[in-house]
């Protein structure tokens, strides 16, 4: 599988394995899969360390990059087709990040691992749901 990580459940691989659900541990150690990021999660992780809402032991820009460094994720980047995927999706949810993860999910045609039930329900959407 290739598996795109929402924010979160980046967050909780590295932060609070404890909190993924077994099946989505196991994928993600998988040698057969491919773990795929957006830069919108570096961006996402970076916003919520300068508003608090997460704590990292370094500087946040130098804990994104040396993660990134370390654990040799696949990059989703973000192209003009991602851009517009974004805006034009039946997507109840105004969350631009999570927008973004959607469309970029859709564009490269990867599964999104995440345990936001707004994104479980969209559409067209290969998921994979950490329960």
């Amino acid at each position: 599988m290739r598996l795109l990580l929402d924010t979160h459940i980046w967050l909780w691989s590295l932060l609070a394995p404890d909190r993924l659900g077994r099946r989505v541990a196991r994928e993600l150690e998988s040698p057969r899969n491919e773990v795929w990021l957006s830069p919108i999660s570096a961006w996402e992780v970076l916003v919520l360390a300068w508003k608090g809402r997460i704590s990292l032991r370094e500087k946040p820009e130098a804990w994104v990059r040396n993660v990134l460094k370390e654990l040799h994720f696949k990059e989703a980047p973000i192209n003009h087709e991602v851009a517009i995927r974004s805006e034009v999706l039946d997507l109840p949810h105004g969350d631009p990040a999570d927008r973004f993860l959607v469309a970029t999910a859709l564009v490269y045609e990867l599964t999104l691992v995440t345990a936001d039930d707004r994104l479980l329900r969209a559409r067209g959407l290969s998921v994979l749901p950490n329960r």
